[in-house]
């Protein structure tokens, strides 16, 4: 068993509630989408035991994963009572409901799943998936390939920084769910061959959400 949160030293007063529950979490250190959870994990002090798979070898995924999550993908819980929870933000949804991590307004909620829904369908495919095959995969795609994901990333970087221009947070003018579901791959997107440089609204808000109290980086590889 372990707890989620910052590395050691970091203060564990600085927790938004304490969940005396243990969850069990299927995982991976360089996983952005396990690190959202784990960031979570953290923030409400959520006690849970790790089981680590591999995100290059998939061989025991169906094995391990089977009726627990559809995809057969981590991040994946197991609750107490042993309901399984797959999908990332799914899983930050569930976990900060009713808690400030989450809004209680409508609108403002929505726009939380405007945010989320960016993130898998528009951020990660193009700020991920290149990361993971420049820096993790040990049989990535041609060249051409990687570029045309590298340009999707970037037109992702564009509409946070449009936003975030204008913006501290995503949602409500405060760190939500939604500013956890995006940190993780735009933190090491440089990993990934991006140059955030040119975002320096991005830059800002990277640099507002790794000093809330409790958050702790992605490992970099």
């Amino acid at each position: 068993m372990e707890r989620a949160g910052p590395p050691v030293g970091a203060c564990s007063a600085e927790v938004d509630r304490i969940v005396l529950v243990t969850v069990l979490l299927y995982d991976n250190p360089v996983s952005g989408n396990c690190h959202k959870v784990r960031l979570i994990f953290g923030l409400l002090g959520v006690e849970f035991e790790r089981r680590e798979l591999s995100v290059v070898d998939r061989s025991d995924r169906a094995t391990v994963l089977d009726g627990l999550s559809p995809s057969l993908n981590v991040p994946t819980v197991v609750l107490e009572d042993g309901r399984p929870l797959a999908e990332s933000n799914a899983i930050l949804w569930y976990f900060a409901d009713g808690t400030r991590y989450l809004p209680d307004d409508p609108y403002e909620r929505a726009q939380v799943l405007q945010w989320m829904f960016f993130e898998q369908y528009k951020h990660e495919p193009g700020i991920a998936v290149v990361r993971f095959w420049v820096a993790i995969s040990d049989d990535p795609p041609p060249a051409a390939e990687i570029e045309a994901r590298r340009s999707a990333g970037y037109a992702a970087l564009e509409a946070m920084e449009r936003h975030l221009s204008d913006h501290e947070y995503f949602v409500g003018e405060r760190f939500t769910i939604a500013d956890i579901a995006l940190y993780p791959y735009t933190q090491v997107a440089p990993e990934g061959g991006f140059d955030l440089e040119p975002y320096p609204a991005v830059r800002r808000w990277l640099a507002r959400v790794a000093a809330q109290p409790g958050v702790f980086p992605l490992t970099p590889r």
